[in-house]
């Protein structure tokens, strides 16, 4: 059986990366492998180049307009529900600037069929950052470290949004009642995951 996939990508304002990502995506995808452009009403036409881009690659790009900037959060949980309602089978998180590198899709996928859900990480070895300010890489691998010492949960990368899910973790999660947004939407998700006994891995992405 096919096992039916969608990326889901948040907008706003990414008008210069939207094409290059989008196009990288699909072409390190099978056909299984649809892309959902999530923009939250950007000034800069990045919502009018969604839709030139799913007309150009028709079927397998779909947009959502969202009418102002509602944060990540919200944006992912509106393209989960999307995705499932539409029968998907597994939903991962990628970021529209090419911080989370197209080339690590296969083995995102490939992984997602032996575990509920994955993380690509860049805490676990040979995982990493480049460019990264002090400051950043305090705020990241510290809201990691601090999350799984309060949570009690051996989840490296908790801050990371690069995440596959396979559709009964999020079934389960309830997103609904999901409350948080940016590196907190990323962490409340895991752990509600985590808790309710889903399987997980995390590999290594820089």
């Amino acid at each position: 059986m096919t096992v039916r996939s969608l990326i889901v990508i948040p907008t706003y304002n990414e008008i210069e990366n939207l094409r290059p990502i989008v196009e990288a995506v699909l072409g390190q995808t099978p056909s299984s492998v649809d892309v959902l452009v999530v923009d939250d009403g950007s000034p800069d036409g990045t919502g009018a180049m969604a839709d030139t881009l799913s007309s150009a690659h028709a079927p397998r790009v779909h947009v959502m307009h969202r009418a102002r900037k509602m944060g990540l959060g919200t944006a992912y949980v509106a393209g989960f529900r999307w995705g499932i309602e539409k029968g998907y089978d597994a939903l991962i998180e990628m970021d529209a600037d090419f911080s989370h590198n197209p080339q690590y899709l296969p083995t995102m996928l490939e992984r997602l069929a032996n575990y509920d859900f994955v993380i690509g990480s860049r805490y676990v070895n040979g995982g990493g950052t480049v460019n990264w300010g002090l400051g950043r890489k305090i705020l990241s691998r510290g809201g990691s470290l601090y999350s799984r010492l309060i949570l009690g949960a051996p989840i490296r990368d908790f801050t990371g949004g690069f995440n596959g899910w396979r559709k009964p973790v999020l079934e389960a999660v309830d997103l609904g009642s999901l409350r948080s947004d940016g590196y907190s939407f990323q962490i409340e998700l895991k752990y509600r995951a985590f808790k309710r006994g889903f399987r997980y891995t995390e590999f290594p992405i820089v």
